[in-house]
């Protein structure tokens, strides 16, 4: 008690002190763990950290969660922009020794006759070894300090920048998570857990990312304040998402404090703003990516276009186009507007990707790790994209090899090459998916049967097993069939609890081993399952129901929820599958065009009808046909794999993207080569 009276005596005002001092000492008490560079950098430039210049960002960085404390970050950027400096003071005064002489040639040249003046107090003429009183060598020297000091000064700030960066990215991750977080303290309520321990089993999910570290934050500094009101308080006021997370830790800590019964209301309440909030982002996404569609198509066919009437020009009028001088030597204009176009290309079918990708919720996004061990790589090659990614990159590789030995051209084995590794990737990521949406849509069957039996009053077990026995769950009754044997042997282990309670005297009295291996089999089902619809909604149910709420509302709400996140899944898929139509669209259109300028325009017929009949055609053939069709088919390659990069994350994500740009690419090349118009 007399801690917790200590604790709570500390002033706001104080608080900005015990965080400086606790980052300070964090950071050297690590001990063994701390690098030599990382002492001395703290011992060197950690005074830096009480300037004034860093009070924005020492504010910026309670926002964070990383491990080293702010005086150490600080100490780091320091150190490394002297770094910086050393590193780029002696190429720049290289550099600035040999354009010494020049500059002051051209100085001499150009102001010579106004530096000649007449006149006791006339300004020395500059000299190719001085300019004035100045010395060519010391001008180099001092223009190599003021660059190695402004590299250090983009050093430090790009310290700064990198801080905001981070609060940036972990105040999206706390709004993206925090709506999932509030459904599972809303399902905790209504058991019998006290607040700091319905906090704890939320901020130990995984599932909830930001704001799973907000609130072990908060759990911590409530431990060391010794009440949980300050620990909410503290990260409230050092949260960056300022408009979500921080006023529902003071709700909730204000109606914690009133009783169960509102806090439970309270929590009921957010999550409806929180949906509400969550549709009209939604809402949102769908108009940006409309607009991104459409400017998509629009600049998608602007480089092809460019690159056509660059060739047509060349034909009717080469003086238009001279060649352009290069340090690699004089290339055609032809061939700049060519590889600036593929570049703009790819960079903007990859900005469009990753734009589409970041409108995907991150429940539906897929992601798989590679196992760690080759033989498990090689086994679950065919139902594990990440490890078929493995296995593929041998192979893509070796036939890239052949065809580069083959003679085929540079573009070629670069296309055909990832198509190889693209297409098996895509597949199986294809299938996978298919697979989990069978899984998903018995997900949502399997919670609703067990939700019936549970409303009827019986346990958990005898539901599962219920429903295992009578209702047929497709791809997921192997899975269901294990999950009830599980549960059975939680029974068992239940009955054997009792009599060694009885048996001791009531030494175990609390059924903890059943309750252990009852959350041990619901989380071997999840994963069985792997599906983020099943991690993100059965994992609820462990919790929960260790709280001691009630089964029956547990699993209603797991039932309405279950079947709210897959109605949003089928809806996401139907409201792509135009912008997939889209993507298609653009590459066929493109490969169209670029089909019938090769076969009626770049043709060596077409081109003599065109310099008999046009007198401005000077050097008709100075036009080769077959290099203008290749430079458009490598323009038409380049558009199909932006197409496929956009309508493959438009339809599942990065994998699909594969897929479908492989696919393109592949069909592009067959056409273009088995039709003859490359």
């Amino acid at each position: 008690m007399s801690r917790r009276r200590a604790s709570g005596a500390v002033e706001a005002g104080t608080d900005e002190t015990a965080a400086d001092e606790t980052d300070a000492t964090g950071a050297l008490a690590t001990g063994g763990r701390l690098a030599v560079v990382d002492r001395v950098c703290y011992a060197l430039f950690a005074r830096h950290a009480s300037d004034r210049r860093h009070d924005a960002d020492r504010k910026r960085y309670r926002g964070t969660a990383l491990d080293t404390g702010f005086e150490t970050y600080l100490a780091r950027a320091y150190g490394l922009s002297w770094v910086v400096a050393v590193a780029v003071f002696f190429p720049a005064l290289v550099v600035a020794a040999g354009a010494a002489p020049a500059v002051a040639a051209a100085v001499e040249a150009r102001f010579g006759a106004a530096l000649l003046s007449s006149g006791p107090t006339a300004t020395p003429a500059p000299t190719p070894d001085s300019v004035g009183p100045l010395r060519t060598d010391r001008a180099a020297l001092l223009v190599a300090i003021a660059v190695a000091l402004l590299a250090k000064r983009a050093t430090v700030a790009a310290a700064g920048l990198h801080l905001r960066w981070v609060v940036a990215t972990r105040r999206t991750d706390i709004e993206r998570t925090l709506p999932g977080a509030v459904r599972y303290l809303e399902l905790l309520s209504s058991g019998s857990d006290e607040p700091r321990a319905m906090l704890r089993k939320a901020a130990d999910g995984d599932a909830y990312g930001g704001t799973a570290t907000s609130l072990r934050k908060a759990l911590n500094a409530a431990k060391l304040a010794g009440s949980l009101d300050e620990g909410l308080r503290r990260v409230a006021r050092d949260t960056p998402s300022r408009e979500l997370l921080a006023p529902f830790l003071l709700k909730f800590r204000k109606h914690a404090a009133t009783g169960d019964e509102a806090l439970s209301a309270f929590l009921a309440t957010e999550r409806r703003m929180l949906s509400h909030r969550q549709d009209r982002a939604r809402k949102r996404a769908r108009r940006f990516l409309e607009l991104l569609t459409e400017l998509f198509v629009a600049v998608l066919v602007l480089p092809a276009l460019l690159v056509i009437g660059a060739t047509a020009l060349s034909v009717v009028i080469p003086e238009l186009l001279p060649p352009v001088s290069t340090p690699v030597g004089v290339v055609p204009t032809r061939a700049v507007v060519l590889y600036g176009a593929v570049a703009f290309l790819v960079a903007f079918g990859l900005a469009a990707a990753v734009a589409v990708g970041t409108l995907r919720p991150p429940s539906q996004r897929a992601s798989y790790e590679v196992p760690t061990s080759p033989r498990a790589v090689l086994a679950t090659a065919g139902r594990n994209p990440a490890s078929t990614g493995v296995v593929a990159a041998g192979p893509a590789v070796a036939l890239a090899a052949w065809l580069a030995v083959a003679g085929y051209t540079l573009v070629n084995v670069a296309l055909l090459g990832y198509a190889a590794f693209a297409v098996p990737v895509g597949l199986v990521a294809a299938r996978r998916t298919r697979i989990d949406d069978a899984k998903d849509r018995e997900l949502a069957d399997f919670v609703h049967a067990v939700s019936g039996h549970v409303a009827q009053g019986r346990p958990l077990a005898a539901a599962v097993d219920a429903v295992a026995r009578d209702v047929d769950l497709g791809v997921l009754d192997d899975d269901v069939t294990d999950l009830a044997f599980a549960l059975r042997s939680t029974t068992a282990t239940e009955g054997v609890t009792g009599e060694v309670s009885d048996s001791v005297g009531g030494a175990v009295a609390d059924g903890s081993t059943a309750v252990d291996v009852r959350g041990a089999a619901i989380e071997r089902f999840v994963d069985r399952v792997g599906t983020p619809l099943a991690a993100g909604t059965l994992g609820l149910v462990t919790g929960a129901l260790n709280a001691g709420g009630d089964a029956d509302a547990v699993f209603e709400t797991l039932r309405i929820e279950v079947g709210r996140l897959y109605s949003e899944q089928r809806a996401l898929r139907s409201a792509m599958q135009p912008y997939i139509a889209v993507g298609w669209a653009a590459a066929v259109l493109v490969a169209g065009v670029v089909a019938v300028v090769n076969t009626q325009v770049v043709d060596a017929a077409r081109l003599a009808e065109i310099a008999a009949a046009s007198e401005a055609v000077t050097e008709p053939e100075g036009v080769y046909p077959e290099l203008e069709r290749f430079r458009l088919y490598v323009v038409t390659q380049a558009t199909v794999l932006a197409s496929g990069w956009f309508a493959g994350t438009a339809a599942r994500g990065r994998y699909a993207a594969l897929l479908h740009s492989g696919a393109l690419v592949a069909c592009c090349y067959v056409v273009f080569t088995v039709g003859g118009l490359v």
